[in-house]
């Protein structure tokens, strides 16, 4: 009986694990420092995912929301246009719906020179 209940709470966190998407990519990528500010960020995940909210920080700045556009539909790559506040480090701040309902957030930052 024990192998059995050890084996279905095994499979059940396995699909748990599984079902959660994670950011594939980015542009710019994490961390990367670059001579000028970008029209757009994009990220890719490796699962499908609705963004809800995607934000930026810049520096010393309060976090103002970036606008979604039309991209309300799960897919895996997003492109988000971005203000440009010249150099210095930006901060994309981002959360999801996953396509089993789950919340997800996660962040990158770059440098502008």
């Amino acid at each position: 009986m024990k192998t059995i209940l050890t084996f279905v709470i095994l499979v059940l966190l396995s699909g748990f694990a599984m079902a959660h998407s994670k950011v594939e990519t980015t542009t710019p990528t994490d961390g990367a420092k670059i001579p000028n500010p970008p029209g757009e960020v994009e990220l890719t995940f490796d699962q499908e995912i609705r963004l809800t909210r995607v934000g930026l920080a810049f520096e010393q700045e309060k976090a103002v929301k970036l606008e979604l556009g039309d991209q309300t539909n799960f897919e895996q790559n997003f492109s988000i246009p971005l203000p440009s506040k010249g150099s210095g480090t930006y901060v994309i701040e981002w959360r999801g719906l996953g396509v089993d309902g789950h919340t997800m957030q996660g962040e990158f930052s770059f440098t502008v020179e």
